[in-house]
């Protein structure tokens, strides 16, 4: 029946639910589960998961278990046993790397070792994809199993539904002048799986038939808007406009992946842990993140729906050029853009370089 949600739209709802605090309901065919992201869970659901399941397991990704000590036997994430005892204080310690430094001790943790992993490994996709702490409560009951037709997500659905590239459709396009650009188009498009909409800014009128002079700058609200010292987004992002004007023509694709695609509450965490002595990449990973979680290859489909098929990418970043081509454009030149070099943020570029590949 047309009227009944999408697996994509079921998925988007499970992302707002998890925002809020609530269950969803995850299953795999065979097994179903009641997942909660520990940052939001309420004490009432921690006892009535309880009451439910026994004993619910937090699932941690590697990078997070790695930082506890904990096993990680899965491969990439952790299983740890909850005990009776724990409240949501002891669950938000182990997914919050806040107070590790000044309280390490947060064991034993038993990590499980038997059984299957496939519903922990969605449960952790789902809460990343929510941009909240990857720590998810699992609790597997045959309660679970019986709401997943009518309420559920499949893991499969789970799987396909973040993992191929998102459809994009255009909403919108108006003129805006700009002080550093000149004339312009800015362009609205909104994902196919409800998430948040991307913008493109088209300078001038650039040639379809000729490589066309490109950014893709992720939001950066610290350095875009209050002007942060401690990241050289704001600088690019001005730079790359500027340079625009003087080419006569080029396209700026602001990409809504604040933080690595963390988004900015998590940005904001690995900040803080930045101010205790952890550099960039290390910061992503005692919250539980990889390096990077953006996905370029939004990027190569809005240029490919604006009509582009080479460009000359604007970027320090070699994963930028391989993922556009990998979606299908030609990349005829790395233009190089190094500006916003300050006492603040040098040791961040450096381990840019260093850690994730920028050729600064």
């Amino acid at each position: 029946m047309s009227l009944a949600p999408s697996p994509i739209e079921r998925l988007n709802r499970a992302r707002a639910d998890l925002r809020m605090g609530l269950p969803v309901v995850l299953h795999d065919g065979a097994a179903g589960a009641l997942v909660i992201a520990a940052e939001s869970l309420a004490a009432e659901r921690l006892d009535d998961l309880r009451r439910l399941s026994g004993q619910p397991v937090l699932a941690l990704t590697a990078h997070r278990a790695r930082t506890l000590k904990a096993r990680a036997y899965d491969g990439d994430l952790a299983r740890i046993a909850v005990p009776p005892d724990a409240g949501t204080a002891w669950l938000r310690a182990l997914a919050d790397p806040a107070d590790d430094l000044s309280h390490p001790m947060k064991g034993p943790l038993m990590a499980l070792r038997d059984g299957a992993a496939t519903l922990h490994r969605a449960a952790l996709v789902l809460v990343k994809s929510a941009q909240l702490l990857p720590a998810a409560l699992v609790a597997e009951t045959p309660q679970a199993r019986a709401l997943a037709d009518s309420l559920g997500l499949t893991t499969l659905a789970v799987d396909e539904a973040t993992t191929p590239e998102t459809r994009l459709f255009p909403v919108i396009a108006a003129r805006v002048p700009m002080r550093l650009a000149g004339a312009g188009r800015l362009h609205v498009f909104r994902p196919q799986d409800g998430g948040v909409e991307h913008y493109a800014v088209e300078i001038g009128r650039p040639d379809r038939h000729a490589p066309v002079l490109a950014r893709l700058h992720s939001a950066c609200f610290t350095g875009d808007v209050l002007g942060s010292l401690k990241c050289d987004c704001g600088p690019q992002l001005h730079a790359a406009l500027s340079a625009m004007q003087d080419a006569g023509a080029g396209v700026l694709l602001y990409l809504n992946q604040e933080g690595r695609g963390i988004g900015l509450a998590n940005k904001m965490r690995a900040y803080s842990l930045q101010d205790q002595g952890f550099d960039t990449v290390e910061a992503n990973h005692r919250l539980g993140f990889e390096d990077d979680e953006r996905d370029f290859r939004l990027g190569a489909e809005l240029l490919r729906r604006m009509g582009f098929v080479q460009v000359r990418l604007m970027t320090n970043n070699p994963a930028k050029v391989a993922m556009l081509e990998k979606g299908g454009l030609r990349v005829t030149q790395r233009v190089p853009l190094t500006v916003g070099l300050t006492d603040e943020n040098a040791a961040y570029l450096a381990t840019k370089a260093a850690k994730s590949g920028h050729l600064l």
